[in-house]
């Protein structure tokens, strides 16, 4: 999946989030989901990679289970990035619910897109 495709699935997930958990999550345009989603993106790119070799021992520890903990960190710094009156948690408990959905979500996409491209016609 390309950039651009990763960046309106997230954008897209947001918007479909905070319509399906109102009182979770809260996006308030569809344009702050755009920026959300960009800013999401450049913390996975440089903060994430930091965060899960520091916490390497507890992911090993409880089975990898605890990426969700640190992805869920990532969407909580993407909130006080872009602000929590544009993009917010109620908790952080809500947060690691949303990792957990967005993970979901990624890895559907993902795989019906290798899907897509390696049949062979």
């Amino acid at each position: 999946m390309t950039y651009f495709q990763r960046l309106i699935v997230n954008t897209l997930t947001f918007v479909s989030l905070s319509v399906i958990f109102p009182n979770m999550i809260y996006v308030r345009s569809i344009w702050m989901a755009v920026i959300a989603a960009f800013v999401l993106s450049i913390l996975n790119m440089l903060v994430k990679p930091v965060l899960t070799i520091l916490s390497l021992p507890f992911t090993l520890l409880t089975f990898g289970l605890f990426s969700f903990i640190v992805n869920a960190a990532i969407l909580k710094m993407t909130s006080s990035f872009v602000g929590e009156m544009n993009f917010g948690f109620s908790s952080f408990g809500a947060a690691i619910l949303m990792a957990v959905i967005m993970s979901l979500v990624n890895m559907i996409v993902s795989e019906r897109n290798l899907d897509k491209y390696s049949e062979k016609g």
